[in-house]
């Protein structure tokens, strides 16, 4: 391995900065899918659909009852009744036989197609029945408790738009057409490639030296969140032959995120090597923690180069690839809940970088929660984070927070 030398940070981008960049290199996938219907819940429609027929596609009951000719049950009360002959009974599912004339009506249930001839429904309650016989003990009016054809939706309707996100409403409007699959963006497919000598992946043995692979399983896992298809790669070694390798590998994929190597040490290749094979938009954030951030794109691909400590990883995660991710996926921004709470112990903070701290909520308190970068417990045991600005370097105990959460 060539022999590198400890390159420090010298200059870091504001947050604000480093995601305009950041958005300007990430583009809303164009790729098209097509799915089954039952797995487009949260996907982006890639095409208007228009309906090619009126739903319903009959007019039918809106109630138990019978149907009837509107005019037949005028003046109709409990002491003066009218009475009609029922001439058939329509369930769901069936087709009327028999058309109505002045004087018959059909005994229909809810949701079945209405008769030939007539043009309102009286519920059952407020009938008699006597063998082949209904009294109608109320007057309705034409149309009354009838779902006219075409009611919810007409042939030639748009019912869904290019780029409009499928929900469970959009897709029962897809499923009333007896639409089956659906043609929708092909969501980003991100490379995560771990990197580093001493990574291995949980289920193997430990040697001394060696450390679990955290962050694959946490860019994992925000990455499903947020619209992406993580594609976790085998862990690089630390050689400019290995990660050469493994980045070509990695270029298949529409976004590559590493994790480790970014940092000022002497075996942190990763810069060099994306220097090689792309180009390096900023390295290094104005922010604690996740100071040691690279930006780039290799073969015009976003790469994300994370720090190495989990915490730092995962909170830069949150911050610069998922929104990312969800643009590129065609998503609206993440909503994040916030709460206002006192803080519950005196923070202090590093002027001059703007800080992410975690914190858990304990009796109405935001209580700090963050031990270092490489503590995972720093997340796992937090319910969400307060922004410290840069030019900051104490809050306060009792000082009212705003506490976003997880």
């Amino acid at each position: 391995m060539a022999k590198t030398e400890m390159r420090p940070i010298k200059d870091t981008i504001a947050l604000e900065e480093a995601r305009q960049l950041i958005a300007e290199a990430c583009g809303a996938i164009t790729r098209r899918e097509r799915i089954p219907l039952l797995d487009a819940n949260g996907r982006a429609a890639a095409v208007d659909v228009q309906s090619t027929r009126d739903v319903p596609p009959f007019s039918r009951a809106g109630m138990d009852g019978y149907a009837v000719i509107a005019g037949d049950t005028f003046g109709a009360s409990r002491y003066d009744p009218k009475t009609l002959r029922v001439i058939e009974k329509v369930y769901t599912g069936q087709m009327p036989t028999q058309q109505l004339t002045p004087g018959t009506a059909v005994e229909i249930a809810t949701g079945a197609p209405m008769p030939a001839g007539a043009d309102a429904v009286v519920m059952v309650e407020e009938t008699e029945r006597v063998g082949d016989l209904v009294r109608v003990q109320t007057p309705v009016y034409p149309r009354q408790s009838v779902g006219r054809q075409g009611a919810d939706i007409v042939i030639g309707q748009t019912v869904i738009r290019d780029g409009e996100i499928l929900n469970p409403s959009r897709i029962g409007a897809l499923a009333a057409l007896g639409v089956g699959d659906v043609e929708v963006y092909a969501k980003p497919t991100v490379a995560i490639l771990s990197t580093g000598n001493e990574i291995v992946d949980p289920g193997q043995e430990l040697q001394p030296g060696q450390i679990y692979d955290i962050n694959k399983f946490t860019l994992s896992t925000i990455i499903q969140e947020h619209g992406g298809v993580p594609m976790p790669f085998a862990t690089a070694q630390d050689t400019i032959e290995a990660l050469e390798q493994a980045i070509e590998a990695c270029v298949a994929c529409d976004v590559l995120v590493f994790s480790g190597g970014s940092s000022v040490g002497e075996r942190d290749l990763i810069l060099d090597v994306v220097a090689r094979k792309g180009e390096i938009v900023f390295h290094g954030i104005a922010v604690k923690p996740g100071k040691p951030t690279v930006f780039g794109t290799i073969q015009g691909k976003p790469m994300f180069g994370m720090p190495g400590y989990p915490t730092s990883c995962l909170s830069n995660a949150y911050l610069l690839l998922v929104p990312a991710l969800r643009a590129m996926a065609r998503l609206k921004p993440r909503h994040t809940p916030t709460v206002s709470l006192p803080l519950g112990q005196r923070i202090v903070s590093t002027t001059g970088r703007h800080q992410f701290y975690t914190v858990r909520i304990v009796d109405g308190q935001a209580m700090p929660a963050f031990k270092a970068s490489g503590d995972i417990t720093s997340m796992s045991q937090a319910d969400g984070y307060i922004e410290i600005p840069a030019q900051t370097d104490i809050a306060e105990k009792g000082e009212i927070v705003d506490v976003k959460l997880f």
